[in-house]
């Protein structure tokens, strides 16, 4: 082979090769780039889909969710700048979301099964090498913990009677159906449950398992009364598959699977020589590499957390402290806030004795708005008789029955609370809002959304973005 022949030939295998990765790449092709950072299509493609859903009401096109996508990575992107993604409580908290994606993956249905045996061979060694399970009826005379020697001796009186027609051959469970003050068994002829040690009085116990098979007791006094022992029989623990359902069952109720979990990881982490942690994120990549959609789900948790943090800095909390700032968003929107009926701001209320009526108006006559409830709260309420009941707010038409009649003027009758029968309202009816606080919700959420417009203008200055028209076209 010549030397020219040889060069061309490596030249078209590089292009042929190119070609394949180039093929390769653009199953998957950036769809834009955020500060430096590229975005695959099937990030987006994820997004939007999640968020664009068939019952979802203001569904976006693919075109309309691209600035949307835009706005929400740029948030991202400063919410990094901040190092808000140092913080050990933002690690912490995420950490502890992705982590319970990927722990339920590290066992299956035998692991579970092996616990489920390992907690039933544990119980049957414990029970069978105490004694095992013996069945026993009962019958139970109560008495008080402090009775008097006369109640002791008429409940003597009375066991010792019931044990003499048993010697004599009356049927131990009618008897106990008719006698027995046992709730829980009289009903079933004092018959019990199958019982282990441990489970009951110990008095109880010690004359159950000093019995033999068919013997019967004599009287005998426990913390619940007197009893009558009858011993029926006597076995080892149930079989395991008969305890299965139950045992499954008890490790969800406990959540013992973190547990199994937990124990997974360390065997596999000392099999390996490494950490649980290692071993975690291992299987994490072999899951994001095997659904897609995990990873962005994972990369969904991560970025919102950021964005939560840093929205709440920028735009939230700023907006509801920002009291200056909201006074003159206010005032410069005031035409915004307009009501489309009059309202009353003020109280109605009711007292107990009717001088508290005058008296609740005298009181919060020269406060202001935000201070009557409190003020009304230690006038008339700080003690544990309540003398008024108050609704405070401001109330449009139809709100409260008693403004809607002596405000608005309207044909109602308002229903007296019980103990409080003198009502009255005082306050002021307005056409318009008078200041900021009549509508500070509205305020703070429009206020809210001009300070996000206004930050993410700012990110769209400071962090360049190039999105790839064509590859948008192919989002479906």
């Amino acid at each position: 082979m010549n030397k020219l022949f040889y060069r061309k030939y490596m030249i078209v295998g590089a292009m042929l090769l190119c070609g394949t990765l180039s093929f390769a790449q653009s199953d998957d092709p950036v769809i834009m780039t955020v500060n430096g950072h590229p975005v695959l299509r099937s990030e987006f493609a994820y997004s939007y889909k999640k968020n664009n859903t068939n019952g979802v009401l203001d569904r976006k096109s693919v075109r309309d969710y691209v600035p949307l996508f835009i706005n929400y990575k740029l948030k991202v992107e400063a919410a990094k700048d901040a190092h808000l993604d140092t913080l050990s409580s933002y690690k912490k908290e995420f950490a502890g979301y992705r982590d319970q994606q990927i722990r339920p993956a590290m066992i299956d249905s035998a692991d579970v099964e092996a616990e489920a045996r390992k907690i039933y061979e544990e119980t049957r060694r414990r029970i069978d090498d105490n004694g095992g399970m013996v069945r026993v009826s009962h019958i139970l005379l109560a008495m008080k913990q402090k009775a008097t020697p006369d109640e002791e001796k008429v409940a003597k009186q009375r066991i010792d009677s019931v044990y003499n027609a048993l010697q004599h051959g009356a049927d131990f469970a009618a008897l106990a159906h008719k006698v027995s003050q046992d709730p829980g068994s009289a009903s079933e002829g004092g018959q019990l449950p199958w019982i282990v040690k441990g489970q009951t009085f110990p008095e109880f116990e010690n004359q159950v398992w000093s019995l033999k098979d068919g013997q019967l007791s004599k009287p005998f006094l426990s913390p619940a009364g007197w009893h009558i022992v009858l011993r029926q029989g006597h076995q080892p623990f149930f079989s395991y598959e008969s305890q299965r359902a139950d045992i499954l069952r008890f490790i969800d109720q406990r959540n013992l699977r973190e547990q199994i979990i937990n124990q997974k990881l360390d065997t596999l982490a000392k099999q390996r020589h490494t950490t649980p942690d290692a071993v975690l994120a291992a299987k994490r990549e072999e899951m994001e590499k095997q659904d897609p959609n995990l990873k962005y789900l994972i990369q969904e948790y991560h970025d919102g957390l950021l964005l939560f943090a840093i929205a709440d800095s920028m735009v939230w909390q700023k907006a509801k402290n920002d009291e200056a700032g909201l006074e003159q968003y206010f005032r410069k929107n005031r035409k915004r806030y307009r009501w489309d009926a009059p309202r009353f701001k003020g109280i109605a209320y009711c007292t107990r004795a009717q001088e508290d009526i005058d008296n609740v108006k005298k009181t919060v006559k020269r406060l202001p708005f935000s201070q009557w409830a409190e003020k009304l709260r230690t006038t008339f309420n700080a003690d544990s008789v309540l003398r008024i009941r108050v609704e405070k707010g401001i109330f449009r038409m139809g709100d409260n029955a008693l403004v809607d009649k002596e405000v608005f003027g309207k044909d109602t009758i308002a229903k007296p609370v019980k103990d409080y029968p003198y009502m009255a309202v005082y306050g002021k009816k307005l056409k318009a809002p008078k200041e900021m606080d009549d509508v500070r919700e509205l305020v703070v959420a429009d206020y809210q959304d001009a300070l996000e417009k206004k930050w993410v203008e700012q990110l769209r200055r400071k962090y360049p973005v190039i999105v790839n028209e064509a590859v948008v076209d192919t989002v479906k």
